[in-house]
Protein backbone atom coordinates (compact mmCIF):
# COMPACT_ATOMS: atom_id res chain seq x y z
CA UNK A 1 0.00 0.00 0.00
CA UNK A 2 1.17 3.52 -0.80
CA UNK A 3 -0.83 5.39 1.80
CA UNK A 4 0.69 8.80 2.60
CA UNK A 5 3.67 8.24 0.31
CA UNK A 6 3.54 11.42 -1.71
CA UNK A 7 5.99 12.43 -4.40
CA UNK A 8 7.48 10.93 -7.51
CA UNK A 9 10.17 8.30 -6.91
CA UNK A 10 10.92 7.77 -10.62
CA UNK A 11 12.68 4.48 -9.83
CA UNK A 12 15.80 6.23 -8.54
CA UNK A 13 17.51 6.89 -5.26
CA UNK A 14 17.39 10.37 -3.74
CA UNK A 15 20.62 11.80 -5.14
CA UNK A 16 19.99 10.44 -8.64
CA UNK A 17 16.42 11.75 -8.63
CA UNK A 18 17.55 15.19 -7.45
CA UNK A 19 20.23 15.37 -10.15
CA UNK A 20 17.75 14.25 -12.81
CA UNK A 21 15.19 16.88 -11.82
CA UNK A 22 17.82 19.63 -11.60
CA UNK A 23 19.04 18.75 -15.09
CA UNK A 24 15.50 18.76 -16.47
CA UNK A 25 14.69 22.13 -14.89
CA UNK A 26 17.90 23.61 -16.31
CA UNK A 27 17.18 22.18 -19.76
CA UNK A 28 13.62 23.50 -19.86
CA UNK A 29 14.75 26.98 -18.85
CA UNK A 30 17.49 27.01 -21.49
CA UNK A 31 15.62 25.28 -24.34
CA UNK A 32 11.97 26.31 -23.63
CA UNK A 33 10.84 22.80 -24.63
CA UNK A 34 12.10 19.32 -23.67
CA UNK A 35 10.91 15.84 -24.54
CA UNK A 36 10.80 13.40 -21.63
CA UNK A 37 8.45 10.87 -20.07
CA UNK A 38 5.09 11.89 -18.67
CA UNK A 39 6.06 10.94 -15.09
CA UNK A 40 9.23 13.05 -15.22
CA UNK A 41 7.32 15.95 -16.76
CA UNK A 42 4.75 15.85 -13.97
CA UNK A 43 7.50 15.60 -11.34
CA UNK A 44 9.49 18.54 -12.72
CA UNK A 45 6.53 20.91 -13.22
CA UNK A 46 6.37 22.29 -9.65
CA UNK A 47 10.13 22.78 -9.55
CA UNK A 48 10.14 24.82 -12.75
CA UNK A 49 7.24 26.90 -11.51
CA UNK A 50 9.14 27.62 -8.27
CA UNK A 51 12.18 28.71 -10.30
CA UNK A 52 10.05 31.07 -12.40
CA UNK A 53 8.51 32.49 -9.24
CA UNK A 54 12.03 33.14 -7.92
CA UNK A 55 12.84 34.81 -11.22
CA UNK A 56 9.79 37.04 -10.92
CA UNK A 57 10.90 38.20 -7.46
CA UNK A 58 14.20 39.21 -8.98
CA UNK A 59 16.11 40.07 -5.79
CA UNK A 60 19.58 38.90 -4.84
CA UNK A 61 18.38 36.20 -2.46
CA UNK A 62 16.15 34.70 -5.17
CA UNK A 63 19.05 34.72 -7.62
CA UNK A 64 21.24 32.88 -5.12
CA UNK A 65 18.51 30.32 -4.46
CA UNK A 66 18.18 29.73 -8.20
CA UNK A 67 21.97 29.43 -8.53
CA UNK A 68 22.01 26.76 -5.82
CA UNK A 69 19.46 24.66 -7.72
CA UNK A 70 20.12 25.23 -11.43
CA UNK A 71 23.14 23.61 -13.02
CA UNK A 72 24.59 26.49 -15.06
CA UNK A 73 25.06 30.23 -14.67
CA UNK A 74 23.65 30.83 -18.14
CA UNK A 75 20.38 29.19 -17.15
CA UNK A 76 20.09 31.51 -14.15
CA UNK A 77 20.78 34.54 -16.33
CA UNK A 78 18.20 33.39 -18.87
CA UNK A 79 15.68 32.71 -16.11
CA UNK A 80 15.95 36.20 -14.66
CA UNK A 81 16.33 38.17 -17.91
CA UNK A 82 14.18 36.30 -20.44
CA UNK A 83 11.86 33.71 -18.92
CA UNK A 84 10.55 35.37 -15.75
CA UNK A 85 9.66 38.75 -17.33
CA UNK A 86 7.51 36.85 -19.83
CA UNK A 87 5.15 35.93 -16.97
CA UNK A 88 5.05 39.23 -15.06
CA UNK A 89 1.26 39.41 -14.86
CA UNK A 90 0.59 35.67 -14.64
CA UNK A 91 -0.10 33.91 -11.34
CA UNK A 92 1.25 30.44 -12.00
CA UNK A 93 0.57 27.91 -14.75
CA UNK A 94 3.72 28.66 -16.75
CA UNK A 95 4.05 25.22 -18.33
CA UNK A 96 2.29 22.94 -20.74
CA UNK A 97 2.68 19.15 -20.85
CA UNK A 98 1.80 17.68 -24.26
CA UNK A 99 1.71 13.92 -24.63
CA UNK A 100 3.69 12.69 -27.61
CA UNK A 101 3.08 8.98 -28.09
CA UNK A 102 5.10 6.05 -26.86
CA UNK A 103 8.82 5.34 -26.91
CA UNK A 104 9.98 2.72 -29.40
CA UNK A 105 12.26 0.74 -27.09
CA UNK A 106 10.30 0.21 -23.89
CA UNK A 107 6.87 1.70 -24.63
CA UNK A 108 7.28 4.53 -22.11
CA UNK A 109 4.83 7.35 -22.63
CA UNK A 110 6.62 10.45 -23.94
CA UNK A 111 5.64 14.06 -23.42
CA UNK A 112 6.88 17.53 -24.25
CA UNK A 113 7.15 19.94 -21.37
CA UNK A 114 7.26 23.51 -22.64
CA UNK A 115 7.04 27.02 -21.34
CA UNK A 116 3.95 28.95 -22.37
CA UNK A 117 4.57 31.99 -24.52
CA UNK A 118 7.74 30.57 -26.03
CA UNK A 119 6.13 29.84 -29.40
CA UNK A 120 7.97 32.65 -31.19
CA UNK A 121 11.35 31.43 -29.97
CA UNK A 122 10.51 27.82 -30.81
CA UNK A 123 9.32 28.81 -34.30
CA UNK A 124 12.52 30.78 -34.86
CA UNK A 125 14.60 27.75 -33.79
CA UNK A 126 12.55 25.47 -36.04
CA UNK A 127 12.96 27.82 -39.01
CA UNK A 128 16.71 28.08 -38.45
CA UNK A 129 16.96 24.29 -38.29
CA UNK A 130 15.00 23.92 -41.53
CA UNK A 131 17.21 26.51 -43.25
CA UNK A 132 20.40 24.69 -42.25
CA UNK A 133 18.91 21.37 -43.42
CA UNK A 134 17.98 22.90 -46.77
CA UNK A 135 21.47 24.37 -47.12
CA UNK A 136 23.10 21.00 -46.38
CA UNK A 137 20.73 19.28 -48.80
CA UNK A 138 21.64 21.77 -51.56
CA UNK A 139 25.35 21.20 -50.92
CA UNK A 140 24.90 17.43 -51.10
CA UNK A 141 22.96 17.70 -54.37
CA UNK A 142 25.70 19.90 -55.79
CA UNK A 143 28.36 17.35 -54.79
CA UNK A 144 26.32 14.53 -56.34
CA UNK A 145 26.00 16.43 -59.61
CA UNK A 146 29.75 17.07 -59.70
CA UNK A 147 30.41 13.42 -58.96
CA UNK A 148 28.07 12.36 -61.79
CA UNK A 149 29.87 14.71 -64.18
CA UNK A 150 33.22 13.19 -63.17
CA UNK A 151 31.83 9.67 -63.57
CA UNK A 152 30.53 10.45 -67.06
CA UNK A 153 33.95 11.91 -68.01
CA UNK A 154 35.70 8.77 -66.74
CA UNK A 155 33.23 6.53 -68.62
CA UNK A 156 33.67 8.53 -71.84
CA UNK A 157 37.48 8.24 -71.70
Amino acid sequence: MRHRNAGFKLGRNTSHRRALLRNLVTSVIIEDRVQTTVAKAKAVRPLIEKMITLGKKGDLHSRRQALSFLMTDTSVTRLFEVVAPRYGDRQGGYLRIVRAGFRQGDGGEKAFIELLGAEKQLDAKRQKREDTKAKKRAELEKQLEEQKKEDTKVDAA
